[in-house]
C-alpha cells in the first residue's frame, strides 16, 4: 500500500492498479494528483501536497505524471493539470483544478513550516486558492 505520510508516484500502469486497489479496499479516502513536470502549477503544488499528505496518514495520496500514465489519465477524464480527485472506494467525491484551497490557517502553518514563502503563498492565491 501507500506509505503512510507520504505521497506515493504511480509510474506504471500495474502499480497505479495496485495502488488504487489497495486505497478501495482500505475505504480511505484518496487523493490521486495528476501532475506533470513541465507544468508550473503541478510542480507548486508538490510540496503542499507532500505536507498535507505529512499532516494527513489516514488519507492516501497519490500521484500520476499524465505524460508517463496517458491511458490513466485519458481513464480519468483528467483536462487541465494539475487535477486532484478525491476518491472513496473507488468513486469520485471531489475533484480540484489547479490548486487545493487551503485556509488562512493552514495558509499561515505552511509558511510557518518554511514550506512556502510570502512571494510563493501570493502566488498559490493567484493560481485559485480562495481563504474565508
Amino acid at each position: 500500500m501507500a506509505e503512510e505520510g507520504q505521497v506515493t508516484a504511480c509510474h506504471t500502469v500495474q502499480a497505479w492498479t495496485e495502488q488504487l486497489e489497495k486505497a478501495q479496499k482500505s475505504k480511505q479516502l484518496t487523493v490521486v494528483d495528476f501532475t506533470a513536470s513541465w507544468c508550473p502549477p503541478s510542480v507548486f503544488m508538490s510540496p503542499i501536497l507532500a505536507e498535507l499528505a505529512k499532516n494527513m496518514p489516514n488519507v492516501t495520496f497519490l500521484m500520476v505524471d499524465v505524460d508517463e500514465l496517458r491511458s490513466v489519465a485519458f481513464d480519468w477524464a483528467v483536462e487541465l493539470l494539475p487535477t486532484f480527485l478525491l476518491l472513496k472506494e473507488g468513486k469520485i467525491v471531489g475533484k480540484r483544478y489547479k490548486a487545493i484551497p487551503i485556509s488562512l490557517a493552514e495558509e499561515d502553518r505552511v509558511h510557518q513550516n518554511g514550506l512556502i514563502n510570502q512571494a510563493q503563498l501570493a502566488k498559490l492565491r493567484g493560481l485559485g486558492v480562495q481563504s474565508p
